[in-house]
């Protein structure tokens, strides 16, 4: 019963600073983005780098920066800072040099016998987390418009997505989708997944006017695969490190990541299809 209170209380403080995020406006918006870019690439540097010790603590927090490196660099690019010409090169090489350079002297200071491979996991928590969490900044901005709702709307599908996949396959699943990695999954519930998912973009459809209803729709299906798939990732990544849980700063729920492990997946799709569509 206390777990139960604990996963209630957790979802709704979640829920409440989700939302107050969304909505409060750009520079809200950018801070909760942020802040949950930050908190993925923490957990995914702890799992992949360890955290027991001050030299692993020093990479992390050099990755953490490296990480949040597209984010901040998509920022001003959407809010007119920077152009995309020769201030966007020039931006670019002074966010994302520093931290290379850096990194490549700390491990040689430290004398690590795995020098390219610990900076071959900082580059890559940029490239799985820090880049797809940057698109988000073409999603909801556009000039002087702010799409706060597309964004919620694609949470709401990701969720959706994990619901409807999880009712459909603890009932009618029955054929593993990838035992090795995710015993729980099945073929069913996926498919039930994408069914529910793309039924929901149709609600949305009606609800929110910044795109069409078939336009939610597609974005459903995409949600469904693409999130799928993400989901499937950083369970085989936790797998691969042994761990449960990528962090515990939800109780009940586990870490940041475990949350928003589908979603940064399938950012690089929605963004692609919306940009598209927008023209």
């Amino acid at each position: 019963m206390k777990g139960l209170v604990r996963r209630v209380i957790s979802a709704a403080i979640f829920l409440i600073v989700m939302l107050g995020g969304l909505y409060g406006g750009r520079y809200s918006f950018i801070a909760l983005f942020a802040l949950i870019t930050a908190l993925c690439l923490w957990e995914f540097y702890r799992m992949v780098l360890g955290h027991t010790r001050t030299r692993e603590i020093v990479r992390i927090a050099l990755g953490i920066m490296l990480g949040l490196t597209p984010f901040v660099l998509a920022t001003l690019l959407q809010f007119h800072y920077i152009h995309f010409n020769e201030e966007f090169v020039i931006a670019s090489a002074l966010l994302f040099s520093p931290f290379i350079f850096l990194g490549f002297i700390y491990e040689l200071v430290v004398g690590s016998r795995h020098a390219f491979q610990n900076m071959a996991w900082l580059v890559l928590g940029m490239v799985y987390i820090g880049a797809p969490f940057a698109l988000l900044d073409f999603i909801a901005f556009k000039e002087q418009q702010f799409f706060a709702n597309t964004v919620f709307g694609l949470l709401l599908l990701t969720w959706a997505n994990d619901t409807g996949a999880y009712v459909v396959g603890s009932t009618l699943g029955r054929r593993p989708l990838a035992p090795h990695i995710s015993p729980g999954k099945t073929i069913e519930g996926t498919v039930g997944g994408v069914v529910v998912t793309m039924a929901v973009g149709g609600l949305l459809g009606l609800l929110f006017d910044e795109l069409p209803p078939l336009d939610w729709v597609v974005l459903g299906a995409i949600v469904g695969v693409f999130g799928t798939i993400g989901d499937l990732v950083e369970s085989m990544l936790k797998r691969s490190v042994g761990v449960k849980d990528s962090g515990a700063i939800m109780p009940g729920h586990g870490g940041m990541l475990d949350r928003f492990d589908g979603f940064i997946f399938l950012l690089p799709y929605a963004a692609v299809y919306l940009l598209w569509v927008r023209g």
